[in-house]
């Protein structure tokens, strides 16, 4: 290729790459032939590719994945979802905003359950949407919220996200989850500032949540109080999974990739002590699990060929350079950062842009003296907003899927929540104790 004589292999590979994406091939194998183009130019053999791919995906942290999405699946098949919305709707439901608020901590709090925010929109997003159109709300707006909160999902520990940032940058996967704790909070905060402006139905249309509550509970002639007790003991060995997982990681019975086993198994413990999962149903969520892991897995596998091409050409030192180039401000350098994070998270998943920019980053990283466990919480949270950011945010099609409506209204409902969503950005970003706080509170 003539035109191509002065541009550098792992430029071409770049070129190839975008160019296979235009054209609707999938991210995977986009990233191994651009990664193999590549490494044909640079005159290197194609029997390299199997070793390299084995080195890149054979990383005891990364087991963390498919086990992670396993307790996901497992934990909206055994109904724990049902219970903590049960839960949190009794206990928040009748503050101002109702079945709003329950939808964001529930978000929230299924994030630290599942750690993959397709995995919570199917898992929490039917329940939460049919409670919060009784409550009043646009079904487009109910949509938008739970495509918002599930996204979180990629920084509420445990992170799917946070495994494969550690594993890249070499930093400690524990730190990391307890890292993203009050950043994750702050981002719950910036989704319920939304809430006051959200169009809600008459009194009468908001007074069928309290009548199904009735019905469902049976405890219409109880107290609030007995209502809020039944729920909380239905729901309490789902709520304790987070606090097993989190502190069992912190305590140091287990690392963060033993954590996601003890989270499958505790799922499967749990599914069967409530009679709600069966040796089908159970084999069912394997399938499931393995599926939607497989294609995790798959990016990650090509990504490790690419990323190699990405070091062998320098293609780091050329662009990180430039980078660093573009303004000695570190405020300015970041927020470049973060507009191609936001970019490119409109066209690919978090995994795969982690692997293609943070060896272009990491550098920037380390030259300007952040701290590596600040800036994977900062990049998570950029990239959550790509999943629920058009055209492609994965969390939109989810949604569009389980509520008939078409992309486009859900992604007008889901504005507000892009608007707040950078505002929370840019005070984690001004903000990098929000970060160090818990770690430091708990040493």
């Amino acid at each position: 290729m003539p035109m191509f004589e002065d541009v550098s292999a792992g430029t071409q590979m770049l070129i190839l790459f975008a160019t296979l994406l235009l054209i609707r091939v999938p991210v995977a194998f986009s990233l191994g032939i651009s990664a193999m183009y590549a490494m044909w130019q640079m005159g290197f053999g194609l029997d390299m590719v199997g070793d390299l791919i084995s080195s890149g995906i054979t990383k005891f942290s990364l087991l963390a994945i498919p086990f992670f999405i396993l307790a996901g699946m497992l934990m909206g098949t055994a109904g724990l979802a049902d219970r903590m919305v049960r839960f949190f709707r009794i206990l928040i439901g009748s503050l101002p905003g109702g079945m709003g608020v329950v939808g964001v901590v529930v978000s929230l709090f299924w994030g630290a359950v599942s750690g993959s925010g397709p995995a919570s929109v199917a898992a929490i997003g039917p329940m939460i949407m049919r409670g919060m159109v009784e409550d009043g709300y646009s079904r487009a707006y109910a949509a938008a919220l739970v495509c918002t909160g599930a996204a979180l999902s990629i920084v509420i520990p445990p992170s799917i996200g946070l495994v494969v940032y550690g594993v890249i940058a070499e930093v400690s996967i524990g730190k990391l989850f307890i890292a993203a704790i009050l950043p994750g909070l702050v981002m719950g905060v910036m989704m319920l500032a939304t809430l006051p402006f959200a169009r809600r139905g008459a009194p009468e249309a908001q007074g069928r949540l309290a009548a199904r509550n009735a019905r469902e509970l049976a405890l219409s002639d109880a107290p609030w109080i007995a209502q809020l007790w039944q729920s909380f003991r239905d729901a309490f060995w789902g709520l304790l999974t987070p606090v097993v997982i989190l502190g069992g990681i912190y305590v140091g019975i287990f690392t963060p990739t033993e954590a996601a086993v003890v989270a499958a198994v505790y799922a499967i413990v749990l599914g069967f002590a409530y009679r709600t999962l069966t040796l089908s149903s159970l084999m069912i969520a394997v399938q499931d699990a393995a599926r939607a892991s497989a294609v995790v897995m798959m990016v990650v596998t090509f990504a490790s060929l690419f990323g190699w091409v990405v070091t062998v050409d320098d293609v780091v030192g050329k662009y990180s350079e430039a980078l660093l180039s573009f303004s000695h401000a570190p405020f300015l350098v970041l927020m470049v950062m973060a507009l191609v994070l936001l970019v490119a998270g409109m066209f690919m998943d978090a995994i795969t842009i982690m692997f293609i920019c943070l060896p272009i980053f990491l550098p920037v990283v380390h030259e300007m003296g952040w701290d590596p466990v600040w800036f994977g919480i900062f990049l998570s949270i950029t990239l959550a907003i790509g999943l629920f950011t058009p055209p492609v945010g994965i969390n939109l099609f989810v949604a569009a899927n389980i509520t008939g409506l078409t992309l486009e209204r859900i992604a007008g409902a889901a504005l507000p929540f892009l608007l707040t969503a950078i505002i929370g950005i840019a005070v984690v970003g001004a903000w990098p104790g929000l970060t160090q706080y818990l770690p430091n509170w708990m040493q």
